[in-house]
């Protein structure tokens, strides 16, 4: 003998078959949607906001990317000059303040520079990844400039760019300037050396600190013999320090911990190079 169905029991066998029957009809699309995978990725992200340019920061950097680089300026930036190195990875020396200067009307924008006039250009901004190719696409569209006017200088999110940056400034023969107020600190302090001849006003300011690298280790952690030392003392060899100088120049930038700043005044750095 066949037990009756309950009427509730029959409801939901319906319901199931009709669900089954709808899913089997259903787009493909429509039933891939049933599985999602999300991926999520957390990054860290310093933005400066340049109040001279508020709608203009971006269409600036398309444009230093868009600008074709000759022969003749891509070879300043010569890669293979830091090539056998160390390897510099993630490593900064980065010192933001509470806001960013700006750097006035310029004729035209690449990265952290702007070019004012036929011979000068300012920076204002932090290195990365990019600013060698900003720079040189600069140079190629502004063959004239000849004067680098370091306004508010952050530093360096990526040491490999920066050093490569200060050579590229030695080798183009700009002469670099902080002019009175103006703030170099950190990683940018290496491309003010870099400049052929160097002034600076006797206000200017330049913060020092140690440099760090993608696990926080700072230069005090690595041993003497790494390679790390040496890249920087024979940089600042290059920016024409003797030995001797430059190495007690390096032992004062590290002298002070990553999350501070030291700041030397024009005398102070006129006991390590000559200034014009």
């Amino acid at each position: 003998m066949v037990s009756p169905v309950a009427p509730a029991a029959l409801l939901r066998t319906l319901l199931v078959a009709l669900f089954a029957a709808l899913l089997a009809f259903a787009p493909a699309q429509a039933r891939a949607q049933q599985l999602v995978t999300i991926t999520t990725t957390v990054t860290t992200t310093v933005t400066w906001v340049d109040d001279d340019a508020p709608d203009a920061g971006d269409a600036d950097a398309d444009e230093a990317d868009a600008v074709a680089v000759d022969d003749d300026t891509a070879a300043l930036l010569d890669d293979a000059a830091v090539a056998g190195a160390a390897d510099l990875g993630a490593t900064r020396r980065y010192a933001p303040s509470a806001g960013l200067a700006t750097r006035g009307p310029a004729e035209a924008r690449f990265g952290p520079f702007a070019v004012v006039d036929g011979t000068t250009a300012r920076m204002s901004g932090d290195v990365d990844g990019a600013t060698p190719r900003q720079f040189a696409a600069m140079l190629a569209a502004f063959p004239g400039v000849k004067r680098l006017e370091m306004i508010d200088c952050p530093g360096s999110l990526d040491e490999e760019a920066n050093l490569i940056l200060a050579r590229a400034i030695r080798r183009a023969g700009l002469e670099t300037v902080v002019p009175s107020g103006g703030s170099v600190r950190s990683g940018a302090v290496e491309l003010w050396l870099a400049g052929s001849t160097r002034r600076a006003a006797p206000d200017a300011e330049f913060g020092v600190h140690s440099w760090a690298d993608e696990y926080g280790r700072e230069a005090k952690d690595y041993p003497a013999s790494d390679p790390v030392h040496a890249e920087y003392i024979g940089l600042y060899r290059e920016m024409g320090m003797d030995d001797a100088h430059a190495r007690a120049f390096y032992a004062l930038t590290n002298a002070t911990p990553f999350d501070q700043v030291r700041y030397l005044t024009r005398d102070d750095m006129a006991r390590f190079v000559p200034l014009n």
